[in-house]
């Protein structure tokens, strides 16, 4: 069943019109502090598609959450790429002074 799931989630992803990124992230990019490339998937936790390195900028077209985990839909100029790890993108909204990863919204003061 969670295949299941997890198919629909890329379905409804992919039925969106346009590349538009949701704007309240602002300006995102890749920060694995292993170093290491982070994993595409065509799913949350399913097949390796790609990989992006660290600083790589990527839009976010959606978000879900599956159990503790926070899984983000990026897209890198306008092209769609796939699901990562929402703990390893990092995001400066229009305005903010600091960064926040997307699941942890910036203080607003």
């Amino acid at each position: 069943m969670t295949s299941l799931l997890h198919g629909a989630a890329v379905s409804a992803c992919l039925a969106l019109s346009g590349s538009t990124a949701f704007a309240a992230y602002g300006q995102c990019a890749v920060d694995d502090p292993t170093g290491t490339p982070l994993n595409v998937r065509s799913a949350p936790n399913g097949t390796i598609l790609t990989t992006l390195v660290n600083g790589t900028q990527v839009e976010i077209v959606d978000e879900m959450k599956i159990g503790a985990k926070h899984w983000l839909f990026v897209a890198r100029q306008g092209e769609r790429l796939g699901w990562v790890f929402g703990a390893y993108i990092v995001c400066k909204r229009p305005g903010d002074a600091r960064e926040a990863a997307p699941s942890q919204p910036a203080e607003r003061r």
